[in-house]
């Protein structure tokens, strides 16, 4: 009873944060949080960055998807320095491979990519850790149950971070004008139109003000659904069961949703990162089967969650948010004046 209730809370205040992102993200005012002056370019002007919600939005749904996965692994024993170790360990692989995997397959070096990124950490997560257990010379992380916690971290950071691409305007669908009468009749009532002229939806494609496919909002709620669900399964010890829903979902819809998008996505018809997400979905159940099952694992998500409340948690998190809200968030596609003046009028 008290997983379940975990998970209602879980899933109530997931409901909100999503509702809120989308409703209130494409409107204009919702790219930048701040601009800091950086050097001056004229009398009283100043060069300065822009700071996002782009970033500040990756930065919740990063740490997010630590904290779940700290979470789900303390809830069947792992101690949290291990979880923290693992966790780190791939963002510290997938983090810079955001930008990196972009270079490659688009030719730009100032765009991230979440796609790549989680192609790069499926690929390392299994030998990570077993590496682990490995270096450690016992089983520290229960090798299904860690992938399928991943697996739950991964839906549920991905759907959270789906808002900031609402906010920066990028991973936009196709404009309903010119799509099908089936996708306009699905999608008509609950489109996307994105406000203002500095988002990627309007300076690369000019589809500011235009009616699009909510792809972003779709692969929120299936990625965040997926991820309820499949903790649910996590919490009756189903740990196969949870990472198997978590892969089909997110790989699945990866492969399928760049059929209703409107960004580039390289130069093929079937992109690089349908083939990343083609891979995953065959790798992942591969590895898992080859994995040895280990014994049943009672899970209480209650020991879970206060294992949250631990001040070397909480200062990770903290520390963590920061990192990536001024490495995800200093924009370098967009730029600022600023221009300072005293009001005399209240002098």
């Amino acid at each position: 009873m008290t997983n379940l209730l975990i998970l209602l809370v879980l899933a109530l205040l997931s409901g909100f944060y999503l509702l809120w992102g989308c409703r209130v993200l494409p409107r204009e005012g919702w790219q930048f949080i701040a601009a800091v002056p950086l050097r001056r370019v004229g009398p009283e002007q100043w060069q300065g960055c822009n700071l996002t919600y782009y970033g500040l939005l990756t930065a919740n749904a990063y740490v997010a998807a630590l904290l779940l996965l700290l979470l789900a692994l303390q809830a069947v024993g792992v101690a949290s320095a291990t979880v923290a170790l693992l966790g780190l360990a791939l963002l510290g692989l997938c983090v810079p491979a955001s930008r990196l995997v972009a270079q490659w397959v688009e030719g730009k070096a100032h765009t991230f990519t979440v796609g790549g990124a989680v192609f790069v950490g499926i690929l390392a997560a299994p030998w990570l850790v077993l590496a682990i257990n490995a270096v450690v010379g016992r089983q520290l992380l229960p090798p299904l149950a860690t992938l399928a916690a991943l697996a739950l971290a991964y839906a549920f950071g991905e759907g959270f971070g789906r808002l900031a691409c609402i906010s920066f305007g990028c991973c936009y669908g196709r404009p309903l004008a010119q799509s099908g009468p089936l996708v306009r009749r699905l999608f008509g009532r609950f489109p996307l139109v994105f406000e203002g002229t500095t988002r990627k939806i309007a300076y690369a494609s000019g589809l500011q003000n235009t009616a699009v496919v909510p792809v972003q909002a779709l692969t929120a709620l299936l990625y965040v659904g997926a991820g309820l669900m499949g903790l649910w399964l996590y919490s009756r010890g189903a740990m196969l069961a949870a990472l198997l829903l978590a892969t089909l979902v997110t790989q699945g819809w990866r492969l399928l949703s760049e059929l209703l998008r409107a960004d580039y996505r390289g130069e093929r018809r079937f992109s690089a990162y349908q083939w990343m997400a083609l891979l995953s979905l065959f790798y992942l159940p591969l590895v898992a089967s080859w994995l040895p099952p280990g014994p049943q694992l009672p899970v209480d998500l209650l020991t879970g969650l206060r294992g949250l409340w631990h001040p070397a948690i909480l200062l990770l998190a903290a520390v963590l948010w920061w990192l990536l809200f001024l490495y995800t968030g200093c924009s370098r596609v967009t730029g600022a004046i600023l221009q300072f003046h005293v009001r005399r009028e209240r002098i």
